[in-house]
Order: C-alpha cells, then sequence, then structure tokens
C-alpha cells in the first residue's frame, strides 16, 4: 500500500520516512492562564556624583541610599522569572544552576521542595528543547549543501552594537531573498574581549558574492600564530572585519556545526535560520521503496537510496537533488 505526504530527510547516511499522521488535537488545545507573582528588586546604583554640601553632607548620597532601599517590583509569571535566572546562570553547572535558580525562587513558592521540583522540570524541559533544536538543526543540515564558513566582527569605529546586528542582520536577508545565500548562524561573545561576533556556514551561489575576497595575514592571539583569512572588501566596509573561510569539503560542515552548537549549550540562546532552509521534502512512498521500520515504536521507516518520489500521483524520478527541487517542502 502506497503511502501518501511522507515526510522525508537525511540523516547523513539514509533517507528516513515520517508517514502522515492528523493530530487530532491540532487547534484544541488551550494553555491555562499562569499565576502571576510581584517579584522584587532593589535598584541598582546610580552612576550620579557626589556632590557635597557647605556643612559636609552628601545630600545625592543620603537620597540615593533612601531610593536604593526601595525595592521595584514586577509582576511576571514563574516561569518567566525562571527564564530571567536561566539566563543569568549561564555558564554554570547543572548543579549549582539549580541551587542558584531554587535559592531565587523559593520566596515564590510555599516550601523549597515545590521549588526544587518546579525548577527541576524546567531544567528537563529546557533539556528536551535543546535536544529538539539540535536535531531540527542536523535534519537541515543534511538536506542544504554549504561552501563558506563567515565570521562578522563588531567594529565600535562602524556602529553601536545595537545597530551592528539589525543592518547585518537585515543585509543577510536581503541577500537570502535577493541571491538565494542560504546560513545557519549564531551571535556569540569572545571570551575574552567579549567583543561581539556572528559566526555561520554559509551557501553562497557563485556569482552572487559582492566585492572580491583579499587574502590577508594575521596574528591569532587566541591561537598565538600567525593565520591566513580572506576578508571581503564589500562587507568590511559596511561592517568592518570579517572573514570568508572556503568548506572545501562536506566533512567539514560537522566540526563548523560543533562550533556553532558549543554557544547553545552554553547560554541557551538560539540559532539564526535564513529563509528557504528546510527540514523535509514531501513525496508519496512505494511499498517497494521500503527497506525497513525504523526509530522508536518503528512509527518511521528507512528508504532505498533511489526510491521513487511522487507528488499527488504523479511520477517526478527517482530521488535526487533536481527531483527534490520540484516536491513540496516543511520547514
Amino acid at each position: 500500500m502506497p503511502y501518501g505526504k511522507v515526510k522525508v530527510y537525511s540523516d547523513g547516511g539514509h533517507y528516513i520516512g515520517i508517514p502522515y499522521e492528523p493530530n487530532p488535537y491540532a487547534g484544541k488545545r488551550r494553555k491555562a492562564p499562569e499565576e502571576m507573582i510581584t517579584v522584587k528588586e532593589h535598584a541598582e546604583e546610580s552612576a550620579t556624583p557626589l556632590a557635597e554640601n557647605t556643612d559636609g553632607t552628601n545630600t545625592a548620597h543620603a537620597e540615593r541610599e533612601k531610593t536604593d532601599t526601595i525595592p521595584k517590583e514586577r509582576s511576571m509569571t514563574r516561569k518567566e522569572l525562571f527564564e530571567e535566572l536561566y539566563r543569568k546562570s549561564a555558564g554554570m553547572k547543572r548543579r549549582e544552576r539549580k541551587e542558584f535558580i531554587c535559592k531565587e525562587m523559593t520566596p515564590y513558592f510555599k516550601n523549597y521542595e515545590l521549588c526544587a521540583e518546579f525548577v527541576e522540570q524546567n531544567l528537563e524541559r529546557k533539556h528536551r528543547n535543546m535536544v529538539c533544536r539540535k536535531s531540527r538543526l542536523w535534519r537541515k543540515i543534511n538536506q542544504q549543501q554549504f561552501n563558506f564558513f563567515v565570521t562578522f566582527t563588531f567594529n565600535e569605529k562602524l556602529h553601536d552594537e545595537e545597530s551592528f546586528r539589525k543592518t547585518l542582520s537585515r543585509c543577510l536577508q536581503h541577500f537570502s531573498s535577493r541571491k538565494g545565500w542560504r546560513y545557519i548562524g549564531v551571535w556569540e561573545r569572545a571570551p575574552e574581549t567579549k567583543r561581539l561576533h556572528f559566526h555561520g556556514i554559509f551557501y553562497i551561489p557563485e556569482g552572487t558574492l559582492p566585492g572580491r575576497n583579499e587574502e590577508v595575514r594575521d596574528f591569532d592571539t587566541r591561537a598565538r600564530k600567525m593565520r591566513t583569512t580572506y576578508q571581503n572588501d564589500f562587507f568590511g566596509k559596511k561592517f568592518g572585519r570579517n572573514d570568508f573561510k572556503p568548506i572545501d569539503h562536506s566533512s567539514e560542515v560537522p566540526q563548523a556545526i560543533r562550533y556553532l552548537t558549543k554557544y547553545l549549550e552554553k547560554t541557551g540562546g538560539k540559532l539564526v535560520y535564513s529563509r528557504g532552509l528546510y527540514r523535509y521534502f514531501v513525496t508519496d512512498v512505494m511499498d517497494e521503496d521500503i527497506i525497513c521500520p525504523y526509530g522508536e515504536n518503528e512509527k518511521k521507516f528507512i528508504l532505498s537510496d533511489k526510491f521513487s518520489c511522487w507528488d499527488d500521483g504523479e511520477y517526478l524520478g527517482t530521488v535526487s537533488p533536481e527531483v527534490i527541487a520540484r516536491l513540496p517542502k516543511v520547514t
């Protein structure tokens, strides 16, 4: 019996099919409203210079002491508070992180046990989300080809950090929609200098890279050795230092991805995806193209390396990049 509307992805070695199953709960789930809590925090110290009065007292200091003792209040949910504390505890080990969050959140629960249970559930949720993000990432990667590993470095002479993020993001989006660029990247700060960077793996179609790349030799302070970089003069004028390192072989991609995902694990941040990256292509699948069941509860199946692709009963050919380009996609 043929299967219709099968979502297909590559695990790097085989094509895996996921048969279509309608979701009986789609559109029916409603989230219960979360209870709001009032979070109190003390104001940060002002940087206003202290002015002495004629009697030697300090009015500004006295006024600041009064305001600093008045706690600010914010209304938020426990989950929102957890997310805030989770970001603050980036870089801590799991046990240390849990202790820190529990200490800050215990006043908003009846007892420590309830707080610890809530924190543990949300730490597990963050872990599951990370696993899902990695799975989604690899499925997108295995459907694409990449030819550059690119780094853009913040230059305070050309931008402030906010404008650097916005203008670079907008520029890359334009190249994605107009020139067919595809990329996956992450914002991060250098460990020592805290300078903002954008790292990404890119597919840049031939002839669409503006300006010209220049080979530059300089000293890498982190590695303590000379290195060769390829800087693009178009992006150099707009954003400053950049490096367009060619990816010469597909075996270099996993190393580049590990470089990107290590920042996600430390900070819980999110990857930046360009438009046009998809996880699955959709096709009808014939019985003779199914090799065997696969995965948990055998709900998936491994497909032949040369399976036939169909779209609404129309035979398009044996699976290939050209045939996949004609099939529906799911992001």
